[in-house]
Formats: C-alpha cells, structure tokens, sequence
C-alpha cells in the first residue's frame, strides 16, 4: 500500500492563483487602496483612477482568487480585504500593509 503524500503546506497551486490574481498593477493599486479599509466602487474609481469597466474586471479577479470580498448595502457593494489577507497579519504584530497569502507575505509600500 502506497503512503500518502503529505500535504505541502506551500500550496503551490493556491499561491500561484493568488500570485496570479496579483500579477496585473491595477490590481495591486486595488489592493493597496484597500488597505485603507472597505470602499464602494465608485470610492476605488476614484482612488485608484482606473476606467470604471476595468475596475468592475479586477474586482471580480480579485474576488474569484478570495483576496477581497463584497457586501452589499443598499445600491452599493463594499469591497475590503477579505479578513485574514490583512486583518490576521495586523493582530499578530505585521505591519498593515503585508497581505498574508498564506503561502507568502507581501509588503504592499505607501504611495510615494
């Protein structure tokens, strides 16, 4: 009988999906506005100035890869970092602007 494979606490498949979903700059603007705290899509357009169309795409690539999440409220949707991404690593003394993937940190720097 073959042993099981142990599990490799890397993930490498998830983190290449949330590495991928990173890879674009918009969304690391997104991200980085987000570090602020949860924002409509009009306060992202706004903030980040990226075409409304373009915004509503990384958002989804972004929610799909479980980096950010949505709420509605009302007519709006908020969207924040989805708790763990920042909020963990905040808790356990890492400064706000890392995003803990899981299987890697990274430091997001202000905007000069």
């Amino acid at each position: 009988m073959a042993k099981a494979k142990p599990k490799d606490p890397l993930e490498p498949k998830r983190c290449a999906e949330l590495l991928s979903a990173l890879a674009a700059p918009e969304r690391l603007e997104i991200v980085r506005f987000l570090t602020a705290g949860r924002k409509n899509v009009s306060e992202i357009i706004e903030g980040v100035k990226i075409p409304a169309l373009n915004v509503s795409h990384h958002l989804t690539t972004l929610k799909h890869a479980g980096i950010i999440e949505g709420e509605k409220k009302g007519r709006f949707v908020f969207y924040s970092l989805r708790n763990g991404v920042l909020g963990d690593a905040v808790a356990a003394g890492i400064p706000k602007e890392t995003l803990d993937l899981g299987c890697c940190q990274l430091v997001m720097p202000g905007k000069c």
